[in-house]
């Protein structure tokens, strides 16, 4: 179909089906983590033939998209009222296409696409000869994004040229559109389309056609088509290093002309030259997406026939046409957040577009971690990887749980009714051992790709399904058919443990003591860890009650109280000396029943383990988050002392504050997931870590600090000052980490080191992954909880069974 459908069905749909979840990823697919994360996922390496290796693109994405496409009965389905289903994903860095995927939502086609201008006497290229500037195409009155269509604006450096590029995909087909306005301001220009492909998620073993009418990539059952409003002047494809873009650079003019890779496979790239401009052009180019080159074709040409004007207004959801307009329409309790904003509302909106763009289009409900691939620029593509585009049900735990503050009535319960496919059970490939505990990282489909066991994340899904519940989101038939089916396997995890059997895991899993804390990295008894099992167990206790099954009930409740009895004698040392004397504190990590003498840590991402006394973070803010502790335990305000030490040495320090204003937070101390403190490089670049690797400042700790002032400001009958202050504090300092195109990240530069090559100003997001689903979510978490005066993620439940 060619157009939307009425927005009056779907809504009367909606309506009627209401009644009726680093890391993080905090590890990624290098080498250097292969001790802790090994992938199962075994892949032959890509050749890139004759061409040169390509790494991935730029991962501080200003900006990303993808069509709005309805439910149908909480799933994806031509069937529904928006149509057949768009599987076309894009992202925006360094004032180009980067990454554009299709299909899932893990499956990368290009590594990046980008124009080329010839002058006279020169030869620019936008990532390195333009300065870039970010706009939402389609906003209300005062600003705030009302779909992720957006315009670069990018100025050559020496002003000789301007080009407009226009981005977002066609809803109704799979297609990703731009329109292309040239302008020339010293002189005629002639612009070449610059598309390097990675067909298949990877970059070799492609192949390629190139004419005037199309530049095609193939591989496999995965093929690209790239057509311009009007036929190139000339085409050619050739391998990296020796293709059309190498003659514009040497020699300001295509070479010969190839128009096919002659049956070789590599690392390909094709060039397609546009009219000349003496003045301004525009021109409309369609890169559509199929099984075969044809299909693909097909779908670009569908495209630039329905036009710009009429794809954009179905892609925002204009008059009767549905689409981003409505989806922002159907949340209940976004307009109510803007007040609590320091941002007049633009970065809630953005929020709230970025959160839904990343789930997938086929698994439904499955919300992915960041449509990134961290520090991408030095990570090379030999094997399909899916970088942060996966599922761990943490941060999917998290993005559920915003989409429902943000009044979402329909994802979160798609969300929760996906996660059975990440459970281990007997349908897991691959699975010989215990059940109930929930992947680390899995594709969207369910493949298995990181095996380790990580607990808070076996008792987060608990924990979303007693909470939809408690919304009215799914009925209580609903939840207690899900304990039965999946919940209570899990909470039977999270009291007896058991041996997993999948892939290189065969370890003996003892609750609470988890085989990896929530970055993934170290195993051992961990306050953010432990906050969330006890939780996670009371509130099965909870749901076991409403089921009838009383012995389990008490069996939960029995742990819980155990796990919580236990958890100052294991993890609050009363003589730490991170400070340098004796301090008492929550640690990181202790690998024994008595946290004043926790053992040693494991060497993790460069950096030396060191004795657990020495490594704070501020995860045991959890236990008050979902009501383990109260905000007013002494514990947990002596443990924020130490934490707030600004003096601390450099490599333990977790505190910063920018601009004299905004407090930012570490993950650890002793981090190394970061860029080097010596050359300003990468993080493990090409796989190889260094010990001058050094873990930035995450916005979301920012949010869970906001969060924890909010608890604590309830807990003392919360006033307008107190307010006030954590929104011009907390709110105001996750709005300042975003970038331009309102894309949270999930590290920001802090200054310290070697400066990096990147020129990152101070508070800048880095090349980690940007936007990071869990840091919009904590941030919509954080306006909801403000305005409400209370923490969004709190379970009553927990703190009245813990009080008895």
């Amino acid at each position: 179909m060619t157009s939307r459908l009425s927005k009056t069905v779907v809504l009367l749909m909606c309506s009627a089906a209401t009644g009726v979840l680093a890391m993080t990823a905090a590890a990624q697919d290098t080498a250097s983590n292969a001790a802790h994360t090994p992938n199962q996922i075994v892949q032959t390496e890509a050749t890139d033939g004759p061409g040169e290796v390509s790494p991935w693109a730029y991962s501080a994405k200003q900006g990303i998209g993808a069509s709005y496409e309805a439910y149908k009965d909480f799933h994806y389905s031509d069937d529904a009222a928006t149509g057949k289903v768009s599987k076309v994903w894009f992202s925006l860095a360094d004032g180009i296409v980067t990454e554009t995927m299709s299909g899932l939502i893990h499956e990368a086609q290009i590594r990046e696409l980008q124009i080329a201008i010839v002058g006279k006497g020169y030869v620019a290229l936008e990532t390195t000869d333009t300065t870039s500037k970010i706009e939402y195409i389609h906003t209300d009155f005062e600003g705030r994004p009302l779909s992720p269509a957006y315009r670069l604006t990018n100025t050559d450096k020496q002003g000789r040229f301007v080009i407009v590029k226009d981005i977002f995909t066609d809803p109704d087909h799979q297609t990703l559109m731009m329109r292309i306005t040239v302008t020339a301001l010293k002189g005629p220009v002639t612009p070449y389309i610059v598309l390097d492909p990675s067909v298949a998620n990877t970059s070799g073993d492609d192949q390629g056609r190139a004419t005037t009418t199309a530049l095609q990539a193939f591989e496999g059952k995965a093929a690209l088509s790239l057509k311009a409003s009007a036929p190139f002047k000339k085409a050619t494809v050739g391998f990296t290093g020796k293709d059309g873009l190498t003659d514009l650079l040497a020699a300001k003019k295509l070479g010969k002309l190839s128009s096919d890779t002659g049956g070789v496979k590599g690392n390909i790239r094709l060039i397609g030259e546009l009219s000349p401009v003496n003045s301004s052009t525009t021109f409309d180019v369609a890169l559509g997406f199929g099984a075969t080159p044809a299909a693909a074709d097909a779908e670009a040409a569908a495209t630039l026939k329905t036009g710009y004007t009429k794809v954009l207004a179905n892609y925002n959801g204009e008059g009767a046409a549905i689409g981003w307009e409505d989806y922002l329409a159907s949340l209940s309790e976004l307009k109510s957040l803007i007040p609590v904003t320091e941002d007049n509302g633009k970065l809630i909106y953005a929020s709230a577009l970025a959160l839904k763009v990343q789930e997938d289009r086929t698994y439904s409900g499955a919300l992915i971690a960041s449509l990134s691939n961290p520090w991408g620029d030095t990570t090379t593509p030999k094997v399909g990887a899916t970088g942060y585009k996966a599922v761990w049900p943490r941060d999917f735990y998290q993005v559920a749980m915003a989409m429902a503050a943000l009044g979402d009535k329909e994802t979160p319960v798609a969300a929760f009714r996906y996660l059975p496919k990440v459970q281990v059970g007997p349908h897991t490939p691959g699975n010989k051992g215990d059940g109930g505990w929930y992947l680390q990282k899995a594709h969207v489909d369910g493949t298995p790709e990181w095996v380790g066991v990580q607990l808070d994340q076996t008792a987060m899904p608990i924990m979303l399904g007693w909470k939809l519940e408690n919304l009215g989101l799914i009925s209580k038939a609903e939840l207690v058919g899900s304990y039965k089916t999946s919940l209570k396997k899990a909470a039977d995890f999270l009291s007896f443990g058991g041996t997993p059997n999948l892939g290189w895991n065969n370890q003996k899993i003892t609750p609470p003591y988890s085989q990896q804390e929530r970055w993934e990295e170290q195993e051992g008894h961990s306050p953010s860890t432990t906050a969330a099992v006890i939780a996670g167990l009371l509130v099965a206790s909870d749901i076991a009650t409403q089921a009838g099954d009383a012995t389990s009930a008490a069996t939960y409740k029995s742990k819980a109280l155990d796990y919580s009895a236990k958890l100052d004698q294991r993890l609050y040392t009363t003589k730490g000396e991170v400070t340098g004397s004796p301090q008492s504190y929550y640690l990181r990590i202790s690998r024994s029943e008595d946290a004043n003498n926790p053992g040693a840590q494991d060497e993790r991402n460069g950096r030396v383990g060191l004795r657990g006394d020495k490594v704070i973070d501020a995860g045991f803010l959890e236990l008050v988050r979902y009501g383990v502790r109260p905000a007013t335990d002494a514990k947990i305000a002596q443990s924020l002392t130490v934490i707030d030490d600004e003096s601390l040495a450099e490599n333990l320090r977790v505190k910063y504050t920018f601009e004299g204003k905004y407090p930012g937070f570490r993950r650890y101390g002793n981090d190394g997931y970061g860029e080097d403190q010596v050359t300003g490089g990468n993080y493990a670049v090409f796989g190889q870590s260094s010990p001058n690797q050094r873990g930035r400042v995450w916005p979301i700790f920012t949010g869970e600090r906001g969060h924890y002032e909010v608890a604590l400001a309830a807990a003392k009958g919360a006033t307008d000052t107190d307010i006030t202050r954590i929104r011009q504090t907390y709110v105001a300092a996750m709005e300042y980490f975003a970038n331009d195109g309102l894309m949270l990240p999930e590290q920001v530069w802090d200054g310290m080191g070697a400066p990096s090559p990147h020129g990152y100003a101070v508070g800048d997001g880095t090349d980690s992954a940007t936007p990071l689903a869990w840091s919009h979510a904590e941030y919509v978490k954080l306006l909801r909880s403000v305005r409400d005066r209370k923490v969004w993620d709190y379970y009553p439940v927990v703190a009245d069974q813990l009080e008895k």
